[in-house]
C-alpha cells in the first residue's frame, strides 16, 4: 500500500514537487532528467492486482462540449436530486481528470447541486491528450463550457470551482476584465506560486530543447503526502485517465500557469471562497499565505487543519464539501469546520514574505557541467 501511495505522488504531482524545494528544486530537476530515458510515448495505464480492479474503472463520459474550434470535451455530470438549486462546474488539477470529482460530487448532488466535471484540454479523454494546450486556450474552453450552461439553464445559479491547476485556470478567468458573471468561485488549494525571477530558466532551457520528452518523477529521492487517504490514491494511480508522465512543455506551461494565477489574486471578480490545507505539501504556506494576503476584500478564507492538498480526497474531505455547500447556500453564515476562523489564525502564523530572488549564476555553472 506504501509502494503504491508513493507511485501516485511520484507520477501524478512531479512538477510542483520539483519546485517546491527553494533553491534546490531546479538542480534536483537537471539530475533527475539526467537519469531519465527520452521517451515520448505516454505509458499504458498500469494493470492493477484483482482485488484492486475496480480502481481501473473506466467512467464513460455523461456528455460533450462542443467548442467554438470544433473541439470535443467530455465530462461527467452528477444530477441534482429533485429541483436543482445550482450547478457547479468543476475543474480536475494537473494530470488527473473529471474523475477527480466522483467523490464529492454525490454528497453535492444530494443538497440539490448539479455538478459538472469536464477533462480539461491536454488531460483525461480531451483533446491533445499529453500536451500543454496554453492557459489562455483552457481558459477559453472553460469560459465556452460556461457559456453553454447558462444558456440551457438561465435560471439556474452557476458556481465554479477548481483544484490545484483547475483552480489557477479559474484565477485567471476571473481575474481577466471581461470575467463572467457567475455566482461564485471556489478554489481549493488552487496552483499559486511565484518561484522567483530567473528561478524557472533550467526548466525553460530544457522545455526548449526537448519539449515532448517526457519525466515521471521515479528518480527524485522526495517523498510527498498530497493526501491521507490511500483508496482515494489508489484509485488515482490506476484510473485510465491519469496521465502518469509529463511533457517538459507541459511541465514548463504549469509553472507559468502557477505564476501568473498568483500574480492575478488581487484582480479577481465576484464572490470568492479559498480553501487550503496546513499540511498541504504541495503549494507551500508561503506561497498561499503571499495570495491570501492579496485576494479581494471580502474573500473568504478557509484553513482545513490536516488537511492536504487533495482536499476533496482525504479521509476528512467531507469537512471541505461540508463548507463548500455551506457557503453556497448560507453565505453570511460561519463555516462548519471552523475554516474561517481557523484561517485569521494561520494568517498571523503564515505572515507573506518577500520574492525570492534572482537565479544564482552557480545553479547555471553547474547545469554547464
Amino acid at each position: 500500500m506504501i509502494a503504491v501511495w508513493a507511485m501516485v505522488l511520484h507520477l501524478s504531482y512531479l512538477p510542483m514537487r520539483v519546485s517546491m524545494y527553494g533553491r534546490y528544486g531546479c538542480a534536483l530537476l537537471v539530475m533527475f532528467l539526467s537519469l531519465t530515458g527520452c521517451s515520448m510515448k505516454l505509458p499504458d495505464p498500469p494493470k492493477p492486482p484483482p482485488r484492486f480492479a475496480a480502481a481501473a474503472r473506466l467512467v464513460p463520459p455523461d456528455r460533450m462540449f462542443t467548442l467554438s474550434d470544433g473541439a470535443s470535451i467530455p465530462a461527467r455530470i452528477w444530477k441534482a436530486q429533485g429541483q436543482a438549486k445550482a450547478i457547479l462546474l468543476a475543474l480536475h488539477g494537473f494530470n488527473d481528470s473529471r474523475d477527480a470529482w466522483e467523490q464529492p460530487a454525490p454528497f453535492f448532488a444530494q443538497h440539490g447541486i448539479t455538478v459538472v466535471a469536464p477533462d480539461q484540454r491536454g488531460f483525461g479523454e480531451a483533446p491533445d491528450r499529453g500536451e500543454w494546450a496554453g492557459a489562455e486556450r483552457m481558459v477559453q474552453d472553460v469560459r465556452e463550457e460556461i457559456t453553454i450552461l447558462q444558456h440551457e439553464n438561465p435560471q439556474i445559479p452557476l458556481y465554479l470551482t477548481g483544484e490545484s491547476m483547475g483552480g489557477a485556470i479559474l484565477m485567471l478567468l476571473m481575474s481577466a476584465p471581461d470575467a463572467p458573471s457567475v455566482a461564485g468561485t471556489l478554489l481549493l488549494a488552487p496552483a499559486v506560486w511565484n518561484l522567483g525571477l530567473g528561478a524557472d530558466i533550467p526548466l525553460d532551457i530544457l522545455a526548449t530543447l526537448f519539449p515532448h520528452h517526457l519525466v515521471t518523477g521515479r528518480e527524485l529521492p522526495v517523498h510527498v503526502v498530497a493526501s491521507d487517504n490511500p483508496a482515494a490514491l489508489l484509485r488515482l494511480y490506476f484510473d485510465p485517465l491519469t496521465l502518469r508522465a509529463t511533457q517538459l512543455e507541459a511541465l514548463r506551461g504549469l509553472v507559468d500557469l502557477m505564476k501568473q494565477a498568483a500574480a492575478t489574486a488581487p484582480r479577481i471578480k465576484g464572490e470568492l471562497l479559498c480553501v487550503y490545507g496546513d499540511k498541504d505539501q504541495l503549494v507551500p504556506a508561503t506561497a498561499m499565505a503571499k495570495v491570501w494576503e492579496t485576494l479581494p476584500k471580502g474573500t473568504r478564507l478557509d484553513l482545513i487543519s490536516g488537511g492536504h492538498h487533495l482536499l476533496l480526497r482525504d479521509r476528512n474531505g467531507k469537512q471541505v464539501t461540508q463548507d463548500m455547500l455551506a457557503w453556497i447556500t448560507q453565505p453570511d453564515n460561519f463555516l462548519p469546520s471552523g475554516g474561517d476562523v481557523a484561517a485569521s489564525a494561520w494568517q498571523a502564523q503564515n505572515p507573506a514574505k518577500p520574492e525570492g530572488k534572482w537565479f544564482p549564476a552557480t545553479w547555471l555553472d553547474g547545469l554547464v557541467r
